[in-house]
């Protein structure tokens, strides 16, 4: 919708309503945050529907606006009524967009979006959890009947292609984007990362092997600690540490469970759980080699481009989202999933190469990352499928 303004006679902004369950962390919540203030830099309408969090007054500071309200929810009747609020909100803001992001909010968005004459846009993130039954496959399928499905990568394009019979024409591949400003090894100053050192206890001379990642037994934690005990006991490095860097997010059964393999393999002294950690940057600087162990394929793996940016070594495991993200041999390294001991002998190999050929690698990872996964790409692909959905000159 380009009506004219009453006031100026130039054609009126678009106004898109994006909506997901919270704004507390998380790569859902990150690429919502970046595309409303990129909505609100260009001078589009930007609202962000939510339950609420803390990246909300980000949103805010740049403009953007934020709602809260229980979408959150997966009980059939709030889901409803989030529905009749939604669209009382369109309506209100004039909405031509309504993006929604996640499987509840995104059955009140699509009924809201029908009651108040908006386009429906969805966001497709994960492959979530098929199940056994028709009805879990129902509930997912809703992310697929957008006017456009935006896919994190050419994996999910093709997982919604193959499981909910999307068709190509309506899919979009947006690759996720990261804070190259952030994630840039210039910018990591050395006090931050002799804080970091010193923090966590690290030694010095020793090779570090990082695991970053929230606690959960499909991210591969297990895998890289067998990984690690071959490494010793095969492949002859006696003094190394590895770091599982990431929240157990109330998963205290698993932590204890990683612990105590760590126990039983002799590896207490080399392998370390560590919570959250807030200075990402100054935590990939310190690691010789960066892992993504996960059992399951990444839909994206934000982990593994991060880590590219910083020019880290990274060794991932090769399906999913990986293959397009590490360009192997050169940016980084793949290998089986859920194999510990093909990880071992990658890990050994990228901790032996020689230094010229690791700073050739290291400037390689940094350049892809750049050219292909930056946040401001992401947000300028997305706004170029709003304006196809809208049906806009995007050269205007």
């Amino acid at each position: 919708m380009t009506e004219q303004s009453s006031n100026s006679g130039a054609p009126r902004q678009p106004v898109v309503l994006q909506v997901l369950p919270a704004l507390v962390t998380g790569g859902v919540e990150r690429g919502a945050v970046d595309v409303g203030i990129a909505l609100a830099e260009a001078g589009w309408g930007s609202y962000v529907v939510s339950s609420g969090g803390p990246m909300a007054r980000e949103l805010e500071r740049a403009g953007a606006k934020h709602i809260t309200l229980p979408v959150n929810s997966k009980n059939p009747f709030v889901m409803r009524e989030n529905a009749d609020r939604l669209a009382e909100l369109a309506r209100k803001f004039k909405a031509d967009i309504i993006h929604a992001r996640s499987r509840a909010p995104a059955w009140s968005a699509e009924a809201a979006a029908k009651r108040a004459g908006a386009h429906f846009v969805t966001t497709f993130h994960g492959t979530y959890n098929l199940g056994p039954f028709a009805l879990k496959r129902h509930y997912n399928a809703v992310m697929a009947r957008g006017e456009r499905v935006i896919a994190i990568s050419q994996f999910i394009a093709s997982h919604i292609h193959q499981y909910y019979g999307a068709s190509w024409e309506r899919v979009r591949v947006v690759p996720r984007g990261i804070d190259l400003s952030i994630f840039d090894p210039t910018h990591v100053s050395p006090e931050r990362i002799i804080q970091l050192s010193t923090a966590w206890r690290l030694p010095d001379g020793v090779p570090v092997v990082m695991l970053p990642g929230r606690l959960t037994r499909w991210k591969g934690q297990p895998v890289l600690i067998e990984a690690m005990a071959k490494m010793r006991d095969q492949l002859g490095w006696e003094d190394m540490r590895c770091l599982l860097v990431g929240s157990d997010q109330g998963r205290t059964a698993y932590r204890e469970e990683l612990l105590a393999q760590t126990q039983r393999l002799g590896l207490g002294d080399v392998v370390h759980v560590i919570d959250d950690c807030r200075d990402l940057p100054a935590a990939y600087m310190l690691a010789d080699v960066v892992v993504s162990a996960s059992t399951d394929p990444e839909a994206f793996g934000r982990v593994i481009v991060e880590a590219q940016a910083m020019g880290r070594p990274v060794v991932a495991s090769d399906h999913g989202g990986a293959r397009e993200t590490v360009i192997a041999n050169e940016t980084g390294w793949l290998v089986p999933p859920g194999d510990p001991m093909a990880l071992a002998q990658s890990i050994s190999d990228v901790l032996e190469m020689d230094i010229d050929l690791r700073q050739k690698r290291a400037l390689q990872a940094v350049s892809h990352a750049k050219a292909n996964f930056s946040k401001e790409r992401m947000c300028k692909e997305t706004l170029a499928v709003y304006q196809e959905v809208l049906g806009m000159d995007k050269t205007a």
